[in-house]
């Protein structure tokens, strides 16, 4: 432990935000880093705890406080080292990721943890600037083939795992590019795309042949690719976005979040859009349906388009500000969160239920909503209207898809509609055929998508070789 009193002396320091109307203007990211000097000594703070709870509360298992001392050292290399040991995409996780390794912080005790993610995100951007972040030796090829079914995290570090154990790695990938809802689904003023091609051309040096445009199941057999491979792995992830069945949700103007935010990031990118109209949040009142993070980047990049007006939308209770420590800590608590995007101009309802949508010439123009209870149940004459020209449903994933490849392989799932496999084998009711992600956990998180792919990566290894030389963690 490098400065033993460093969580006495230095002040918790964050990065920050491009001012809102400056930011608003375009969809680069907008987070100011911290300098080194200001890094470092965030660093510092790291209590260097007899129990690291930061350990519990990240999935991938970062040695938080072994590259916190390293880089208040200034030994940023080790500390590039360190991270990549557990955690294949850094830089990914350093900026989406929620952090639930700082809620776990001994320090958020007095609500100062330290800015875990922030450091991390430093680390990683630094490795790349100083060619720290490549491959480590890759082992001779074993001859084996493995197919990687997704490319989004799960199937990216499953793949890179794989690839260097000396594997023959095929990634399929529906999409005309590379990583999941990394790539169509996170705005890229949370995470600009550049990020994932940079892994991706790694990855491809390291021997990884990706097949894009290539719909599993569709295009071609998920049968016939279990037959030619040593092994499949399944990592589509849970696509199946919950609806809102109401009367009127057939009118014009109602679109799953999805559907809006994969449309632009392909604007963005330069990528070509599905045929159809546009949309466009331009010069309309917009009412997002879900409190949760998708939600969030609906508001953000409605901003963007110039929307008149943005309403979110959530079932549940206002919740607390601040969490009762004493109740909640290691844990993830239930607390108020303002996300950026909220900051650039949103409302906010809390305990509002959707009963129907009002319409005229087949376009939606209103929200017919109810004020709830705790148990969700209406509160009688509390009955109110809000106008909508543009519906964004944002209320999370309810499944994978099971139509094409889950139904053609005949995979088990469970009774959420999720493959089943257990977290030892990952192996399906198929033979030779696996599953990572959220196409087995669910809707998740980035972190868990990257943990599950390497363990994945590490059964599969074992699978085909007996034992394994990648770490389980």
């Amino acid at each position: 432990m490098g400065k033993i009193t460093g969580f006495l002396e230095i002040e918790r320091q964050d990065r920050t935000y491009a001012p809102v109307a400056e930011r608003v203007r375009d969809y680069k990211e907008f987070t100011i880093p911290l300098a080194e000097p200001a890094t470092k000594a965030q660093a510092a703070r790291c209590m260097d705890c007899g129990i690291p709870y930061c350990h519990n509360g990240c999935p991938v298992h970062n040695q938080i406080p072994d590259w916190n001392d390293l880089v208040y050292h200034g030994d940023w290399e080790e500390a590039a080292r360190n991270l990549h040991s557990t955690n294949n995409f850094p830089e990914f996780t350093g900026r989406i990721c929620p952090a639930p390794c700082e809620q776990s912080c001994t320090l958020n005790l007095t609500d100062e943890p330290v800015t875990i993610k922030t450091i991390e995100c430093a680390i990683a951007d630094k490795a790349w600037e100083n060619g720290w972040a490549g491959s480590p030796l890759l082992r001779e090829k074993t001859g084996r083939q493995i197919a990687v079914i997704g490319s989004g995290p799960a199937g990216m570090a499953a793949a890179q795992q794989l690839a260097r154990a000396g594997h023959d790695v095929d990634v399929f990938e529906k999409n005309a590019r590379a990583g999941g809802l990394l790539r169509y689904g996170i705005p890229d003023f949370k995470m600009e795309k550049h990020l994932i091609d940079r892994r991706v051309r790694q990855m491809e040096e390291e021997g990884v042949t990706f097949h894009y445009g290539v719909n599993v199941g569709v295009d071609v057999s998920a049968k016939q690719l279990s037959e030619d491979y040593d092994a499949v792995i399944l990592t589509g992830g849970a696509e199946k976005p919950r609806d809102l069945p109401v009367p009127g949700r057939e009118l014009q103007g109602i679109h799953y979040a999805m559907d809006f935010l994969t449309q632009q990031n392909r604007r963005v990118s330069g990528e070509n859009t599905p045929h159809g109209d546009p949309i466009l949040a331009t010069g309309k009142h917009v009412v997002v349906i879900g409190g949760g993070d998708t939600g969030s980047d609906c508001i953000g990049t409605s901003v963007r388009q110039g929307a008149l007006s943005v309403t979110q939308l959530e079932i549940l209770p206002l919740p607390p500000t601040r969490e009762n420590k004493l109740m909640t800590w290691p844990d993830w608590p239930l607390k108020l969160r303002t996300s950026s995007s909220h900051q650039e101009g949103a409302e906010r309802e809390f305990a509002v239920l959707t009963q129907g949508v009002a319409g005229e010439n087949g376009k939606v123009t209103a929200l017919n909503c109810v004020r709830v209870d705790a148990s969700f149940k209406p509160i009688a004459d509390t009955e109110f209207q809000i106008p909508a020209d543009l519906v964004f449903l944002a209320m999370g994933f309810v499944s994978p898809i099971h139509e094409g490849l889950l139904n053609e392989l005949e995979v088990n799932l469970d009774a959420r509609g999720n493959v089943i496999a257990n977290t030892l084998s990952y192996e399906t009711s198929v033979p030779n055929v696996f599953v990572a992600g959220d196409m087995r956990r669910g809707q998740s998180l980035v972190v868990w998508a990257i943990r599950e792919g390497r363990q994945a990566a590490h059964a599969v290894d074992a699978y085909l070789m007996g034992a394994s030389v990648l770490p389980r963690i």
